[in-house]
């Protein structure tokens, strides 16, 4: 297998691997809908596999959560629509609503089999955008460790709308990892990993097994892997890698209906694509207010303010803002982006959109002359501004 970074030898890869999965006490699971399910819909063997998995690192003193896709293709499975059937989002909802329960009492009856409780809980993106309603599921999902259950975690697809959905469950199921700051997040999908090329069209692609930071080669990699029922392809997973590196946690990426796959990754072999923590860990709010929040407009920076923020982590001054774009209240998410569109950071904003339009390239002695009245210096303080 090939290792993307030189630093990296295959020896040292395999030593981070095993280090990492001998420390992971709290782990994030997550389960795609082409893994889950098959031409007649659940696939009642690879629920009853990944229960026992479940169950195997629950035997080892691990504290285990379950984001399971399948109940869209559960739904359209019993329905009898096809793979490729068009259908609008009221029909995905209703097809999620009849889905659903028949996910669930899958899971119940194979992970009753082990004799392990599970709970349901479903989320839409609106949920943690609230960070009172963020820290409400996080409290939650402690406490069903507390009581010795493993949840299993489902965008409420039957409610949700297209501003308040995750987009996919790679990136719930990253959500949740920072959100109860998870040592691991693995990823279980129908490719057995990341290649360097399409495997079914390039002879030369070769496997990668160890990636220290995700790069643009790397996301460029993630291009030539694509699932056959999920929503988000490999790209949407190297994704999902990269916000749980930020929090400081690890994520896998395999074969989720190769039996006894867990176990194999926990003995040390060598399958599908491991992600190394980021070198510099963000704080959990910051890393909500990157990763969470959507952004509700835009500013467009200046070359001072963008090495300001990014090589001296400062905050943000309204004599650094060019343009403003969107519409936004005081304490909305926004974007800041360079003079060609480049996402340099996210932020939560000290003014409307209207007062950002009206002091932007002044100084902030000004803003009082400009306003009437002035409450910050700073457009954004560098507390509530995060580098992307």
């Amino acid at each position: 297998m090939k290792n993307i970074q030189n630093d990296i030898s295959r020896e040292e890869g395999l030593y981070l691997r095993q280090n990492y999965f001998d420390k992971a006490k709290r782990i994030v699971v997550k389960v795609g809908s082409a893994v889950l399910t098959d031409e007649n819909g659940i696939n009642s063997d690879v629920i009853r596999n990944i229960a026992n998995e479940l169950c195997f690192l629950k035997q080892t003193g691990r504290e285990v959560i379950l984001v399971s896709s399948g109940a869209v293709a559960a739904g359209k499975r019993k329905l009898k629509f096809s793979d490729t059937s068009e259908v609008g989002l009221d029909e995905k909802q209703a097809l999620a609503a009849i889905g659903q329960p028949k996910l669930i009492q899958s899971y119940e009856a194979a992970f009753g089999k082990c004799g392990q409780t599970v709970a349901q809980v479903l989320l839409t993106h609106s949920d943690l955008a609230d960070r009172k309603r963020y820290l409400c599921v996080r409290n939650t999902i402690l406490a069903l460790f507390r009581f010795d259950t493993i949840p299993i975690i489902n965008e409420n697809d039957t409610v949700a709308v297209d501003e308040l959905r995750f987009g996919d469950n790679d990136t719930l199921a990253a959500h949740i990892a920072n959100l109860i700051e998870a040592d691991m997040f693995i990823c279980l999908t129908d490719v057995v990993g990341l290649f360097t090329g399409n495997p079914q069209t390039d002879p030369y692609a070769e496997p990668v097994y160890t990636v220290s930071a995700v790069t643009k080669e790397i996301e460029a990699m993630a291009g030539n892997v694509t699932s056959a029922l999920g929503t988000g392809g490999m790209q949407s997973k190297i994704r999902a890698a990269k916000m749980v590196s930020s929090g400081g946690g690890v994520s896998f990426i395999g074969p989720g209906r190769e039996k006894s796959i867990l176990q194999q990754l926990f003995s040390g072999e060598m399958v599908g694509t491991f992600f190394l923590p980021a070198s510099d860990k963000i704080r959990p709010r910051k890393r909500w207010i990157a990763h969470v929040l959507q952004p509700k407009g835009f500013l467009i920076l200046d070359k001072g303010a963008c090495g300001a923020i990014y090589n001296r982590g400062c905050s943000l001054l309204p004599s650094g803002i060019l343009k403003v774009e969107g519409e936004f209240g005081v304490g909305d998410a926004i974007h800041c982006l360079d003079e060609d569109g480049n996402a340099i950071a996210a932020g939560l904003i000290n003014y409307s959109s209207v007062d950002v339009d009206i002091i932007k390239q002044h100084h902030s002695h000004d803003i009082i002359d400009l306003l009437g009245s002035k409450d910050y210096d700073e457009v954004i303080h560098r507390d509530n501004l995060v580098l992307l």
